[in-house]
């Protein structure tokens, strides 16, 4: 059978954040080698998941080689990342001569010495197995896709949903293109389109529109004749690249010209209806004021500027703040707050505790708020996440983790790991019954849904100020293109 390597380097980049990605946050999330990277992405929803489901089904021969994932955070180091990726090539080599290779990257992945760090990865995996080996590559749909990440892949597939529900079928898609080309069937082509477009975090739920028409422009696409796959990458804009912001792919079959006649016509489609990708969204006081005022319960409340997901600190009191402003009582929160969780271990289960919690990573999410309260739990932070939801992941760890339970009713969560909320089972875990809370304050956007739209009585995005500000235009970007829609409102695009 075909041999075809299985490589992944993940990591979301924010580079507004002030604190650098190290080789211990892969480590902390995952890093595996050799036969581990089997070990533990077999049976996952997640891409990697499906590229090794894709060799049974395909009947191809995986070659593990290494794959790295860390938390959505800041900027790469550049020792880090020249360490992990000459590791990666090392390991690509011991297992020449390959087939094929499948690789799994975000997209918005930046590193100190490489703005466009995807596209150097690919670069130096291309140099490796040369240019007769084909290299099918799989992107998050937040990436901010490069022209170098296509000119060294020969197909691109990037997830179609938000939440990233689809990630193991699209792994399962790269792999049956790569069957399909090792064995003749197919010559995949590909072309790449990017107006000079935003579209705002809080328009990227792919179940609603503007947002879901982007991907019935892809499904009329795929329809074409020779067309083999279809994308769009809304993009990453707290990723400050050259490459920032939306795109549009298609691959073909040997007929480029039908791949660039695609993409372009889906791009124009978008393009006519930029100014629906424009966000608004509602202050925190009114936030909170609306959720106490609401007869249903439980209300989200998203904290979009404290985004974990997109790399935040995940340690905001903003919301918290006003809850504690107003008298709101019986609202839950979820902190990354190590120090925090230092001080209850040692006051220990069933104590009172007086504590200053909350925004100590920056100054960008608000103040420590002093809190009192009792100790209820103590937990190791592991918990397991059998159902598909965002990020594909099974088995998660926020480190040592604490409950803590005010006269106000308040459940406050404290962790030592950031950890982005895909999942109910972090707060179940602990015992704590979600839907009984009148407000939960959710540190994410979009992608947080799958695991809350099923308790949630409403879903509030709240434009909190923080390194994952909705408003673009709250940033200062240096190395960016111009003109950008809307940062410009005068940009114009020509296909």
């Amino acid at each position: 059978m075909k041999r075809v390597g299985i490589a992944g380097f993940l990591h979301e980049s924010n580079t507004f954040l002030p604190v650098a990605t190290t080789r211990e946050h892969f480590e902390q999330a995952s890093l595996t080698k050799g036969t581990a990277v089997i070990e533990r992405w077999d049976g996952n929803k997640h891409e990697l998941g499906g590229f090794l489901e894709g060799a049974k089904r395909f009947g191809f021969t995986p070659v593990p080689i290494m794959a790295a994932y860390a938390i959505p955070s800041g900027t790469i180091e550049g020792k880090a990342f020249e360490t992990l990726v000459n590791e990666m090539v090392e390991e690509l080599e011991k297992t020449l001569p390959l087939d094929g290779l499948l690789v799994a990257l975000h997209g918005a992945t930046v590193s100190e010495n490489f703005p466009d760090a995807d596209g150097e990865i690919v670069r130096r995996l291309r140099k490796v197995v040369g240019s007769a080996v084909p290299i099918i590559l799989t992107l998050d749909l937040h990436a901010n896709v490069s022209s170098q990440m296509i000119a060294n892949t020969n197909a691109t597939v990037i997830y179609r949903s938000n939440p990233h529900l689809d990630q193991k079928e699209r792994g399962l898609e790269a792999a049956d293109l790569m069957a399909r080309t090792l064995t003749g069937q197919i010559q995949p082509v590909q072309a790449l389109e990017c107006p000079p477009l935003l579209i705002n975090i809080s328009k990227q739920n792919t179940s609603q529109n503007p947002a879901l028409g982007l991907y019935q422009d892809v499904l009329e696409v795929m329809t074409w004749p020779s067309i083999l796959s279809a994308s769009v990458a809304m993009g990453f804009y707290y990723a400050d690249v050259e490459e920032m912001g939306a795109s549009f792919l298609v691959v073909a079959d040997t007929e480029r010209e039908r791949a660039v006649a695609a993409a372009r016509w889906m791009a124009q489609r978008a393009w006519a209806r930029r100014q629906d990708f424009v966000g608004e969204l509602v202050p925190p006081a009114e936030a909170v004021s609306r959720a106490n005022q609401s007869l249903a319960a439980p209300i989200v409340l998203m904290d979009v500027g404290d985004n974990v997901g997109g790399g935040s600190s995940g340690d905001s009191t903003i919301l918290l703040s006003e809850v504690l402003t107003q008298g709101v009582s019986n609202a839950l929160v979820v902190l990354y707050d190590p120090e925090t969780v230092d001080r209850c271990v040692t006051a220990g289960v069933r104590n009172p505790v007086a504590l200053d919690v909350g925004a100590k990573t920056d100054r960008l999410h608000g103040k420590p708020l002093r809190i009192k309260g009792k100790v209820r739990l103590i937990s190791d932070g592991v918990f397991v996440e059998t159902q598909v939801r965002h990020g594909g992941w099974t088995l998660n760890d926020q480190g040592t983790t604490v409950v803590v339970e005010t006269e106000q009713q308040h459940t406050l969560v404290f962790t030592s790991r950031r950890m982005p909320p895909m999942s109910l089972e972090q707060l179940l875990s602990l015992g704590i019954k979600p839907e009984r809370k009148k407000i939960l304050i959710v540190k994410g956007v979009t992608a947080p849904r799958a695991a809350y739209e099923s308790i949630a009585a409403e879903i509030m995005l709240v434009d909190t100020p923080g390194s994952t500000r909705a408003n673009p235009s709250s940033f200062t970007f240096r190395n960016r293109r111009h003109p950008l829609y809307p940062l410009e409102s005068n940009a114009t695009y020509r296909p």
